[in-house]
């Protein structure tokens, strides 16, 4: 690669101090992850006030297969963007714009292989994820429309994670709050003054994102950045894909394990509750999502950091930059504990103003949060072991909080307490799996206890 274009790459990422760089870094990645949950909140809080209560239980339903897209996304998304860390700290920037190639290359096959079998099963998808004959008609006008820009939504946000991990982090930002601000605007046009109901909700998101994609598309048509679109760069490279994919396995698997649970808790939810049963946890689990996606922004900024550090074998640098995104995330997380505890049905009320979905959403809410503090560092921890590339661990910490431990606990508990046992499995799960995080992670920092910065990391029993 011409040597006037290495000026992009973001060496810094050895040098700079880890708070100067988490704030450059992570700040964007917040601001943007936030923007994100909005983005989502958006859609439920005028679905909620313009098409009434059981629009919004449709909208929930609809969760599960959202959360199944998301990980297909992110199963390329998140493996293509460590993997582009990793190499930058290695300097190895041919490699790294094959990796950029093949982010468009899979995301295009998976997005559209996904859109054409969710479209055909669309009616017994939505059944097993909770549906019922008051919901459907909410769940699959909205859901059809969302297909349709699948692959677009797939390739949007792979590209902004490379956008993000190539040294543009607040171009990355800056696009992701476009979407929200355009989804907001667009929203109750098309709902109020169009009269389009929720599925006017619908393509308001697909527009947004599709002027997103051709922005960030525009972005790395430029030749003049070390990564750009060139002849021949959409060939599939079958090494760099498995490679890609391997290393995104765990994100997959969390996202994928997220719509598993999120169809249990439905079909317990509308066993014990009913349809506002499910209506009430979609709202909760939006205020939640807001916070988490706080977090995952937090994990974002660290992924470059580390993943940078760990090739160039600067192990201090990835110890401190681990423990300061912890605490940071730690703290985010207190927060939303506070919220759900001393102010829930204000928090709630913006999303429906119909009094037993109200009633049921406050409760659910203050219960299903009790754990909450220490979810966020369980989730750095996590996405640490990936930043390593450490995939079994992390794939192991993906799947304990969510598989492991928090569906049997929906099953057994509704059998003593009804549906209060549903919302009390979300607390009980998240303390065991920050048990089993404490312990993994322990394990890992004796190993890095025993290497000076330069040493090989073979001794760590995983490589990149």
């Amino acid at each position: 690669m011409a040597e006037d274009k290495t000026n992009t790459i973001p060496t810094e990422l050895g040098t700079e101090k880890i708070g100067r760089l988490l704030k450059q870094y992570a700040l964007p990645a917040i601001i943007a992850q936030t923007a994100a949950s909005l983005y989502n909140m958006v859609d439920s809080i005028f679905i909620g006030q313009g098409c009434g209560p059981l629009a919004i239980s449709g909208l929930a339903v609809t969760f599960p297969l959202m959360n199944l897209s998301t990980a297909f996304g992110t199963l390329v998304g998140a493996g293509a963007s460590t993997m582009l860390s990793v190499l930058l700290g290695q300097k190895n920037y041919k490699a790294a714009n094959k990796v950029l190639g093949n982010i468009v290359s899979l995301n295009m096959i998976i997005g559209f292989a996904f859109m054409i079998a969710a479209l055909v099963f669309l009616d017994p998808i939505l059944y097993f994820f909770g549906a019922s004959e008051n919901t459907l008609p909410y769940a699959k006008e909205y859901m059809r429309i969302i297909l349709y820009g699948n692959v677009i939504t797939h390739l949007y946000f792979g590209l902004n994670s490379a956008m993000r991990s190539s040294g543009s982090p607040k171009k990355a930002m800056g696009l992701t709050i476009f979407t929200v601000l355009f989804n907001a605007i667009l929203d109750p046009i098309f709902i109020f003054v169009f009269d389009m109901g929720i599925s006017g909700a619908a393509w308001a998101t697909v527009i947004a994102q599709t002027v997103a994609m051709v922005v960030v598309m525009l972005h790395f048509n430029d030749k003049s950045r070390a990564f750009h679109f060139e002849k021949g760069i959409a060939r599939l490279d079958m090494r760099v894909a498995k490679d890609s994919l391997a290393i995104g396995m765990g994100p997959f698997l969390m996202n994928s394990a997220a719509c598993l649970v999120t169809l249990f808790i439905n079909q317990q939810l509308r066993k014990y509750s009913g349809d506002l049963g499910i209506g009430a946890y979609g709202i909760c689990n939006r205020l939640t999502f807001m916070f988490a996606m706080i977090c995952l922004g937090l994990n974002q900024g660290m992924q470059p950091i580390a993943g940078y550090n760990y090739g160039a074998r600067k192990y201090t640098r990835v110890k401190e930059v681990f423990w300061k995104t912890a605490k940071l995330a730690t703290a985010v997380t207190c927060a939303c504990f506070l919220i759900s505890l001393l102010c829930p049905k204000m928090a709630c009320s913006i999303f429906t103003n119909d009094t037993e979905l109200l009633g049921m959403s406050v409760k659910g809410l203050r219960i299903m949060n009790l754990a909450f503090p220490i979810v966020g560092f369980q989730m750095i921890a996590t996405n640490f072991f990936q930043c390593l590339g450490m995939v079994q661990k992390s794939i192991l910490l993906s799947l304990s909080r969510q598989l492991l431990f928090l569906i049997p606990l929906l099953y057994v508990l509704p059998l003593f307490f009804d549906g209060l046992g549903v919302w009390m499995s979300f607390p009980i799960s998240d303390f065991i799996a920050f048990i089993l995080t404490a312990i993994l992670l322990s394990r890992l920092f004796r190993k890095f206890s025993r290497l000076n910065d330069g040493d090989d990391p073979a001794i760590l029993g995983s490589q990149l």
